[in-house]
């Protein structure tokens, strides 16, 4: 079986690790274009075609299915890309993980990225899935780029700053953007402590991952049951790579180079 995920940067490398957990045994093809980093500014006409972009590079290696690894992508190119893919290529989407975190606790923190927070996108997720919870939107200008470019003193600051305005009392946090995923521990340690005890933070990639194997045992049973060789190929900007320096910063980059093959 082969799982293909896309993403601007580094932020797939949390759902990656999750199929790698999950099935270590799957070849897994990372697409993303860092180069053209940051997505969250640009305009939906631009996203959708940098992701299509990503998608058309990881698709040309006959994946069994592609996660779009990026809430960016998936808010403003996920319908798009299944129109292009589907029903041939099953397109998994990342949707920030509101409802059950609301499900967890009265008092809810979305951390996204500026573009993101208050976009009506994520307005109509809190409406939709929230569930009676009082939730919180905390934009956090700088982190993502601050992951990716693995820069210590700029992730601190970023994690610093929003969770200096993140309200006391919450019970769940969510990270609504992939790159935060590799960062989770920091974030905790941020936030944690006597004004928010017993906080339980809610990412994607557990959720997206299975969901990915979920739909290629519906799609493709035989694919699915098929052992991999659990091999990697990293691809930037639709070109033949290595997994980026910053990647091996985070445990979940270190795992993926440490478990895979890479041909």
């Amino acid at each position: 079986m082969k799982i293909a995920l896309m993403d601007s940067g580094i932020g797939l490398l949390a759902a990656a690790a999750a199929l790698r957990r999950l099935r270590p045994d799957a070849d897994l093809v990372l697409s993303s274009d860092p180069a053209s980093m940051p997505w969250g500014p640009r305009t939906p006409e631009e996203v959708s075609g940098l992701a299509l972009d990503c998608a058309r590079a990881a698709a040309a290696h006959r994946p069994d299915a592609l996660i779009v690894a990026c809430n960016t992508a998936s808010v403003h190119g996920l319908e798009a890309l299944r129109a292009e893919l589907e029903p041939g290529l099953p397109v998994i989407g990342t949707v920030p993980a509101i409802k059950p975190a609301s499900a967890a606790g009265d008092a809810v923190a979305i951390w996204a990225t500026p573009a993101t927070t208050g976009s009506p996108y994520q307005r109509g997720l809190i409406r939709d899935f929230a569930d009676g919870a009082e939730v919180t939107e905390v934009a956090c200008p700088g982190l993502a780029d601050a992951v990716e470019r693995a820069d210590e003193r700029a992730i601190s600051a970023a994690v610093a700053d929003a969770a200096a305005r993140t309200p006391a009392g919450i019970s769940a946090l969510v990270l609504g953007c992939t790159h935060y995923e590799l960062v989770a521990e920091r974030i905790r340690a941020a936030v944690a402590g006597s004004a928010h005890p017993g906080l339980t933070l809610f990412g994607s990639a557990d959720a997206v991952a299975a969901q990915a194997l979920r739909r290629v045992a519906a799609a493709a049973p035989e694919r699915a049951a098929a052992l991999g060789g659990g091999t990697l190929r990293v691809l930037l900007g639709g070109r033949e790579s290595e997994l980026p320096p910053e990647a091996l910063h985070f445990a979940e980059g270190r795992a993926i180079a440490g478990a895979a093959v890479t041909h």
